[in-house]
């Protein structure tokens, strides 16, 4: 018998879907794939951040601000927030550690908690300063964001990836230095319930420690009406916030009873003009 090769009558090597449906279905494929593994990391965050040991917490710290910590020369500045900071915690906000601050040169008005308890204030927001009361406010704000374990919450799915390296590779691991230089401290966020607790901590605070609240309000009426948001950093979500914001802590002070006292000058060395250039 002799053999008749014949054409198939489809081509094996070309898919009868069209080339773009084609496409569609992998890039769906793939985005559901990045979605659940971004919610699994949320939900990681949501279980693992609450049971994190300070231990840890400060091994994770070390590769986020090794090298400002390295670099950085503590003048009368810092000298003197530190001991602000200080004494608010001595009194009144009491924490698992002592938080060291740091002075960055920065324009933006802005603060950052970062883990093992290393606060950052940029000089943009001393230069807003009008009163050594309205300082203390912010600074015992973002005490209230170590108390509340949020400024492991706000790094949390970063802070989910130097966990497991840690525990695999050690705390000086080229994953956890890749993953702390490439945080932007003003990019750290806050939900609004995030800082509604952390004005009610800076409120008691402010009242523990002067025994009266005045210029607890004072920071958040400063935005201007053109204001920019990155500049303002976290403290200012959107306009209707911050009149939220500043009718809550009214009320709260008149339920608990908390006056509205005297301003204290703020000290010659946190004013602007003697920051360092």
């Amino acid at each position: 018998m002799k053999f008749t090769a014949r054409q198939p009558g489809i081509n094996v090597n070309v898919s009868p879907t069209h080339p773009l449906k084609e496409f569609a279905i992998l890039a769906g494929g793939l985005l559901a794939i990045a979605v659940g593994v971004y919610l699994a990391l949320g939900l990681a965050v949501d279980l693992i951040v609450p049971r994190l040991s300070i231990d840890l917490e400060k091994k994770l710290a070390g590769a986020l601000i090794g090298r400002l910590v390295e670099t950085e020369e503590v003048d009368t500045t810092t000298r003197s927030l530190q001991a602000l900071v200080g004494r608010l915690q001595d009194r009144c906000a009491k924490l698992p550690y002592n938080v060291t601050v740091h002075v960055t040169e920065s324009d933006a008005v802005n603060a950052a908690a970062l883990p093992g308890g290393h606060m950052v204030i940029f000089t943009g927001l001393l230069a807003e300063m009008t009163s050594e009361n309205e300082l203390a406010f912010v600074l015992a704000h973002e005490l209230g964001h170590y108390a509340n374990r949020d400024h492991l919450r706000s790094l949390g799915r970063s802070l989910v990836l130097m966990t497991a390296s840690t525990l695999l590779l050690g705390a000086d691991n080229s994953i956890n230095s890749m993953i702390g230089h490439g945080m932007v401290l003003t990019e750290l966020s806050f939900s609004r319930k995030q800082e509604s607790r952390a004005d009610e901590f800076a409120l008691e605070t402010l009242f523990c420690h002067y025994g009266q609240v005045a210029g607890a309000t004072a920071f958040f009426k400063k935005i201007p009406e053109d204001g920019d948001p990155g500049r303002f950093g976290h403290y200012f979500a959107s306009h209707p916030e911050n009149r939220r914001r500043i009718s809550h802590l009214k009320d709260l002070a008149q339920e608990r009873g908390y006056p509205t006292g005297t301003l204290f000058p703020l000290p010659a060395d946190l004013m602007v003009n003697t920051i360092p250039p």
